[in-house]
């Protein structure tokens, strides 16, 4: 039995692309140890040539990571929302997927890892469920980490839409002052599901074994130093 570490992105270029790097750095350092298994779901609007011929290519030049393609799923295409909070739910959708390979490969190796992206939050269940360390793969920096730590918090004192509060200022431990306005576009508008996917997120981030996080102490030590605070592994 060899040990696989399984990585959860969202299927855009950007999210697979930092998500198989990733899967590199690994190997790079632990491919006598380690295979990498990536799982990646199909929504049919974010699909594109050069996702797949870049899928293709790091199968052929990297034997020891492997893609795990789920079909699309039926979604509502009636209700007015954001093109997140679709991939959030198609992603919630492919669950069950996600637990089937899980239970899969645990038959065959050991998963030392499940490492997901913030459009997988559905998926942190799953790891816990089945006792695999589960952790997020953060590609912003610490700054960014401390921020939607606190998102929670923020989220309490309104009950507006950011978006309609030009004149408001957010103010978030050890970092500038925000003007709500500048939230991350699916935080703008309440009345878009996205917003309650990316809550749920910043408030499932501790509940997580560890976040892999794009920083280092040198570059943001006050950052880093707050979020030690949560209690949990960077």
């Amino acid at each position: 039995m060899r040990d696989t570490i399984v990585l959860c992105p969202a299927p855009t270029m950007g999210h697979v692309v930092s998500m198989v790097e990733l899967g590199k750095l690994i190997l790079h350092r632990y491919g006598h140890r380690f295979s990498i298994t990536i799982f990646l779901i199909t929504v049919e609007f974010f699909e594109t040539p050069g996702l797949v011929s870049y899928i293709n290519a790091i199968s052929q030049t990297y034997p020891s990571i492997s893609f795990r393609r789920y079909p699309p799923v039926s979604y509502d295409t009636t209700l007015n929302r954001s093109k997140p909070a679709v991939l959030f739910e198609c992603i919630l959708l492919n669950k069950p997927n996600f637990l089937d390979s899980l239970q899969e490969i645990s038959k065959k190796d050991k998963i030392s890892a499940f490492v997901i992206d913030l459009f997988c939050t559905s998926a942190l269940s799953l790891g816990k469920d089945l006792k695999i360390p589960t952790y997020y793969f953060f590609t912003s920096g610490a700054g960014c980490l401390s921020a939607f730590l606190y998102f929670p918090k923020i989220h309490e004192q309104y009950d507006e839409n950011f978006k309609d509060l030009a004149n408001t200022v957010l103010y978030f431990p050890n970092l500038p002052p925000l003007k709500a306005i500048h939230m991350p576009e699916p935080m703008l508008l309440r009345d878009d599901p996205s917003y309650y996917d990316l809550l749920y997120f910043c408030s499932n981030l501790p509940k997580a074994d560890g976040i892999i996080v794009n920083s280092f102490n040198d570059l943001e030590p006050e950052e880093e130093e707050k979020i030690y605070l949560f209690d949990f592994k960077i």
